[in-house]
């Protein structure tokens, strides 16, 4: 059974954002959405976490309405958001206090800090933190739940690039211990870095499913990059809805899916 599973997804505002968008994300998975500014790939994390309610289509995460069941999914699920933001004079302990305080069984706030590079900043208030260091106490907060589920969204930006890959590392970490990742950005080393697979949408529809080498392999030229595959997804408008491949069950050891 898949830990998230998303059909026929449709939202609009005053003009289309999300069309007819399917995925399926199964258990220890880091499944990556990347996409054009404005593709739709915010809105659909944002169903799915139930913060926002779909027009039409349906979304459930470990079997759950996220907005009918949202008190008990929240349990299970941790968020972190683009534009998270936190009182300008609350301390980075409190805030792991605080948050740690809504759940049952939650992880110890000084480990995650000090997992994050952020032990030394445990005192400081939020408004002194550089913007790298409050992206890195958004995905703290995320995780202290201790979810099965992690929806992350351009968790990296802002960060140097030392701590990008020390966060890399940080979520293959938690990957390992069964948390399943749900990954937006727009950096293609770090989708091909951690994903097992990616899901591109382009102006609102998925364009594609695949490994990242699977996305690569389409673009049919030897040394492409998913950069390439990026764009020419993006650009030439492939068929929407391809077909999806078997996903891997256990990291990258299983063979990778293709396009039918």
């Amino acid at each position: 059974m898949p830990v998230i599973d998303v059909k026929n997804l449709h939202k609009r505002y005053d003009r289309v954002a999300v069309h007819n968008v399917s995925f399926a994300v199964q258990p220890g998975e880091i499944f990556g959405i990347i996409g054009p500014n404005d593709a739709g790939k915010t809105t659909t994390v944002e169903i799915i976490a139930g913060l926002r309610g779909a027009d039409s289509g349906r979304a459930r995460v470990l079997g759950l309405d996220p907005v009918r069941d949202r008190a008990q999914l929240r349990q299970r699920l941790g968020i972190q958001l683009q534009e998270s933001q936190l009182p300008d004079k609350i301390k980075v302990w409190e805030a792991l206090d605080l948050y740690a305080s809504f759940y049952p069984d939650p992880a110890d706030p000084a480990r995650l800090l000090d997992d994050l590079g952020l032990a030394e900043q445990r005192n400081m208030t939020y408004a002194k933190l550089s913007g790298g260091q409050k992206q890195r106490v958004s995905i703290a907060l995320a995780l202290i739940g201790n979810p099965e589920v992690a929806i992350l969204d351009e968790l990296t930006t802002g960060l140097d690039p030392h701590a990008r890959r020390e966060t890399w590392r940080f979520i293959q970490a938690i990957r390992e211990r069964g948390v399943t990742v749900l990954l937006v950005t727009h950096f293609m080393d770090e989708a091909e870095r951690l994903c097992d697979r990616i899901a591109v949408i382009a102006a609102g529809r998925v364009a594609a499913i695949d490994t990242p080498s699977g996305l690569i392999a389409r673009v049919g030229t030897e040394r492409a990059t998913l950069e390439d595959a990026f764009v020419a997804l993006t650009t030439e408008g492939p068929p929407v809805g391809a077909a999806q491949p078997s996903p891997r069950s256990s990291g990258r050891n299983q063979q990778e899916g293709s396009r039918p």
